[in-house]
């Protein structure tokens, strides 16, 4: 018989905004939000300070100074986000390898088999949130379950700072009063739906049945029947890899100049062929994507001849796809750019030729690299992407 499982979900507390007000103490217990400083821009997140007047991740800027136009409003500083966020997954990785991140700021572990170790999944969860704080500064709310599901259900209940453990006996008294909209898959029109047929709470889910729900609803049905009865099988998957990493800026003002947008398109390619590489992989196809002003959206996207990792290698295919959107003839209010198909460094076949060159452009970007780690990314440019570019980010999209 298979041990059961103990996992834990953690979840770093309104992560970009707490860790402006680590940087800045000044800003301690203030309202706070991080994403495009103009009206146009969007809030990538916000401190629990600014959440209290409404303010909540995706709104739009102009809206969210309005509902609370004391908050301090901070750009985005995706750098500073990773290397705050590498060194607390380094913390996490001291009590197990079964890690599956979620993005920058939240993961889930699989901590069974480490009792003899650390002691029970409750005493573990409360050790990585002490060094946590400690190493960092920074706060982590963790949820301890038996499976994915309650996990996360279990920080949430803890948030901000807290510690939540939902044992087997629990299961019933933690999860039966929660709205249908607390399970995963439960979005506002599937929630409308349940409502309008009576079904508003989890308990109310159990009550009708796996048939009905079935009925209802299909697979999703009786996924929910499973999800009301605490019921979750999937494992933490912690091989797994980016499926693909980008980057978008939405201009302050709409944009016409076609070269303009090459530049930006160029620090774009740059910034986000670093992320690959810092992760030891390639990319094997590029996708431009365009808003116009208008807010109609168009993506354009080709595979590469070879997977590659350097902007010599990427830009040029980007910038052919730029060309291929109505830019310069319609205006522009965002323009992004993901990399997907992504594989380990090295997977790919060259010939000899082909890969002296490309070990000689490995070489180049490390050093660039190293530079960036050391002064930061304005520690060398390229002259094209000297003159002040006249965008600014409104989110850091692939995280």
């Amino acid at each position: 018989m298979n041990k059961a499982r103990q996992i834990l979900h953690l979840d770093l507390d309104a992560f970009y905004a707490s860790v402006e007000q680590l940087d800045e103490p000044a800003l301690r217990g203030q309202p706070v939000i991080v994403g495009g400083v103009s009206d146009r821009g969007v809030v990538c997140a916000c401190s629990y300070e600014a959440r209290r007047f409404g303010v909540r991740s995706a709104m739009g800027m102009l809206r969210a100074r309005q509902l609370c136009p004391e908050a301090v409003v901070r750009p985005v500083r995706m750098g500073r986000y990773r290397e705050l966020s590498e060194e607390v997954f380094a913390i996490y990785r001291r009590y197990t390898d079964r890690i599956e991140p979620l993005s920058i700021d939240e993961a889930f572990l699989d901590v069974t088999g480490c009792e003899r170790l650390f002691g029970p999944p409750l005493k573990i969860a409360a050790a990585i949130r002490a060094a946590v704080k400690e190493e960092t500064g920074l706060t982590v709310s963790a949820g301890a379950a038996g499976n994915k599901f309650l996990a996360k259900l279990a920080s949430e209940r803890g948030k901000p700072d807290g510690l939540v453990e939902i044992l087997p006996g629990e299961v019933d008294s933690f999860l039966l009063a929660l709205p249908v909209a607390s399970l995963w898959g439960v979005g506002r029109v599937t929630a409308e739906r349940l409502q309008q047929l009576g079904l508003q709470r989890v308990a109310d889910l159990r009550k009708a049945g796996e048939e009905r729900l079935a009925k209802l609803l299909g697979s999703q049905g009786v996924q929910l029947y499973r999800l009301s009865l605490g019921l979750d099988e999937r494992p933490v998957e912690s091989s797994g890899r980016p499926k693909s990493l980008g980057h978008e800026e939405t201009f302050a003002q709409d944009r016409w100049d076609h070269k303009g947008l090459e530049v930006e398109l160029l620090a774009m390619t740059e910034r986000v062929a670093s992320r690959v590489r810092r992760l030891g992989l390639e990319a094997g196809c590029v996708t431009v994507k365009v808003k116009y002003g208008d807010f109609t959206q168009v993506t354009r996207s080709a595979s590469l001849s070879s997977a590659v990792s350097s902007l010599e290698g990427i830009y040029p295919q980007a910038r052919e796809l730029l060309g291929r959107t109505e830019s310069g003839r319609r205006s522009v209010r965002l323009l992004g750019l993901t990399l997907s198909q992504l594989q380990p460094a090295g997977a790919g076949q060259s010939d000899l030729f082909g890969q002296e060159q490309r070990t000689r452009q490995q070489s180049l970007d490390q050093a660039l690299d190293r530079v960036r780690d050391r002064f930061g990314r304005d520690g060398i440019v390229r002259g094209t992407l000297l003159p002040e570019r006249s965008g600014e980010p409104s989110d850091d999209g692939g995280e």
